[in-house]
């Protein structure tokens, strides 16, 4: 709008000038100020213009979805003075989101809301869950209508840049294959001109493309909107083979009836870390839920858990500064309480105990030792690769 005004204000002179000259040239005294009230008037209905161009574009929301500091103030003022912690998340797949016997949403990604709705209000339970599609997600958190995305993403640099921050991996998957035992197949490079079903909109979606292109497959691909209908669908056979992170595989598999008719194939075809997400631009809150994070991952390997949390020194320095009772890793810094990791572990647990309830043998049963969502503090040594990929920024 800056420039539009630079454009349209020289353009103004340029007539006054014009003008100026002619009545100056014409002598007709009368005829010239005729002429410089015609200018005047013009000038003045440019301006007008520019100025209602101008209110126009700031009252237009912002494009990206953030608001100017400034004026808003942060979102941590923000999910305090509302009372609770807005995630967007999911209710249909066992383990990560979805509804138990009483009605309840509960899962990894459910808890890791909890946790974060723990450390910035005092209370896990003061949280709400909106429910979006796969497709949604992008639009969702761009937005920033919503605190935080939870809803089993995967970390790409395109979506880094465009939809939100990544703040932790929180769980590391890839992508599989789950077939009906009668087709006959053991490998996905046996799927030449089979029909795939798979989530529209997800990296699953191109994932699939890139091997069936790779492999020469010609795979027919099937899109739906959100995971239960791409379950129907492969349920009903309109396509031979299902696609998605190996996780979700096993755990929507586990729900079916037939499911010794159904086996997951051996390849793994992509790299998938799953963590939360937040809108960009306020980079006090990305660094909160980053330390939330890394509180769950640390507990656990300090073998602090829910039912062990000290509110007494301990003597074990690392212990005690995380849990605010001696020395502080930047609680002050971050506008969250000197004992928020009390807080936190109390009501949820460490990340051993969320794995375990949810997508452990409380769960969906996926084997965690020996495996890359084990700590890595479980490696016999510092310089083996026995360890997990579970780690994060040292809280100090």
């Amino acid at each position: 709008m800056i420039t539009v005004f630079k454009w349209i204000f020289p353009a103004g002179l340029i007539i006054a000038l014009s003008l100026a000259i002619i009545g100056c040239e014409s002598g007709d005294t009368e005829a010239m100020q005729s002429e410089i009230n015609d200018r005047d008037a013009m000038i003045a209905e440019l301006e007008a213009e520019v100025k209602k161009m101008t209110e126009e574009m700031a009252a237009m929301p912002d494009p990206s979805g953030s608001m100017m500091m400034e004026e808003t103030g942060s979102r941590l003022q923000t999910v305090q003075d509302r009372g609770k912690l807005v995630c967007a998340s999911r209710n249909d797949v066992p383990g990560y989101g979805f509804l138990d016997d009483t009605g309840n949403n509960v899962g990894f990604d459910i808890d890791l809301c909890r946790a974060v709705a723990a450390a910035v209000l005092g209370d896990a339970d003061a949280f709400e869950i909106r429910l979006i599609s796969a497709a949604e997600r992008g639009p969702t958190i761009q937005s920033g209508e919503v605190d935080l995305l939870v809803r089993t993403v995967t970390w790409t640099t395109s979506r880094d840049s465009q939809w939100g921050n990544y703040t932790q991996t929180m769980f590391y998957d890839g992508q599989g294959f789950l077939v009906r035992k009668d087709l006959g197949v053991s490998s996905a490079l046996d799927l030449q001109g089979a029909s795939v079903c798979v989530t529209q909109g997800t990296t699953t979606e191109l994932n699939l493309q890139d091997f069936s292109n790779q492999n020469d497959l010609n795979i027919e691909t099937l899109t739906f909107e959100d995971t239960d209908a791409v379950v129907a669908a492969y349920q009903s056979q309109q396509c031979d083979a299902f696609t998605n992170d190996r996780s979700q595989l096993a755990a929507i598999s586990s729900g079916f009836e037939d499911r010794d008719a159904h086996v997951i194939l051996p390849e793994t075809i992509s790299e998938e870390p799953l963590g939360p997400v937040v809108p960009h631009g306020d980079e006090q809150w990305y660094d909160i839920v980053k330390a939330v994070m890394a509180i769950l991952i640390y507990s656990e390997a300090y073998s602090v858990t829910s039912d062990s949390v000290p509110s007494a020194a301990t003597g074990d320095t690392k212990v005690d500064r995380l849990f605010g009772l001696e020395g502080s890793f930047g609680q002050d810094t971050l506008g969250l309480s000197q004992t928020v990791a009390q807080d936190v572990v109390g009501a949820v647990g460490n990340y051993g105990e969320i794995y375990n309830r949810n997508l452990g043998p409380g769960g969906i049963n996926l084997p965690r030792e020996g495996g890359r969502n084990a700590l890595w503090a479980d490696a016999g040594c510092m310089d083996c690769p026995r360890g997990g990929q579970i780690y994060s920024a040292p809280l100090r």
